[in-house]
């Protein structure tokens, strides 16, 4: 049985300049899902990822026609504020990129932007986040130091908790794994397993592996078109389409 959509997108096209890198793309993502978006570079997944959250309304010159809603709303009506739609669609990008500030800094950031300044509920917040992203152990004892004194595996855990802080309904997640070594992929995988009991999780890929083993849904993209989309066992072992087919096999591009 498949999760209801908590996003939908429909003949979502994206111009940057004249190239248009999206073209036509509908798919729905599942609540309570992880799903996972794969293809060659420069096939358009990320620039999807970030139409999610309106990440790309901060490039020059591009230009965006279709639907997309959350929760059934409207992602870009006038009354739907970027900075409120980030919030409930958190991002984690490809490099961690902790604040240079302390841990505890980090992960209050966000929630005191958003008002919250009373010291007993940030400190909680602090422990539930970093809990959630299966880094508490690892760090209670270093709070006031600086993030960047942490190993990449951990940085990224830290910027999933960051993410998390604002209480998301929606975790994008840009190739999170890329710069780890296997350790500590390995760690994030277990991670995104445990985060989709409360959240939705979108992740772009390079590895197909990683998409094999983590996602319920798999979207194939290829040249701005979404080729097909479906459950990850299906898409992986009975492709629709030969170009699919072609990509999980490696014998493509």
């Amino acid at each position: 049985m498949e999760n209801a959509p908590i996003i939908t997108a429909q003949n979502l096209n994206l111009w940057y300049g004249d190239f248009k890198a999206l073209k036509n793309i509908s798919m729905d993502v599942g609540e309570r899902e992880i799903t996972a978006l794969i293809g060659p570079s420069g096939c358009g997944k990320s620039t999807f990822l970030k139409t999610l959250n309106r990440m790309n309304d901060l490039v020059p010159g591009v230009r965006i026609e279709g639907d997309v809603r959350l929760r059934g709303q409207d992602i870009f009506a006038r009354e739907m504020q970027p900075t409120e739609l980030r919030r409930r669609v958190g991002m984690v990008f490809q490099k961690a990129n902790p604040f240079p500030m302390s841990i505890y800094d980090n992960i209050t950031y966000g929630p005191k932007l958003h008002g919250v300044r009373n010291k007993a509920e940030l400190d909680e917040l602090v422990e539930r986040s970093l809990r959630g992203a299966a880094l508490w152990n690892e760090v209670k004892d270093r709070l006031k130091k600086s993030a960047l004194g942490l190993s990449g595996g951990q940085q990224q855990r830290l910027c999933i908790a960051r993410a998390l802080a604002v209480q998301p309904e929606v975790l994008l997640m840009d190739e999170p794994t890329s710069a780890l070594d296997p350790g500590s992929t390995m760690k994030v995988e277990e991670l995104m397993s445990e985060l989709k009991e409360n959240y939705t999780v979108v992740i772009v890929t390079h590895n197909m592996q990683q998409a094999a083993r983590i996602s319920d849904k798999t979207a194939f993209f290829l040249l701005g078109e979404l080729v097909e989309a479906g459950p990850t066992a299906q898409i992986f072992s009975t492709p629709q389409d030969k170009r699919t087919e072609d990509y999980i096999s490696g014998r493509f591009g």
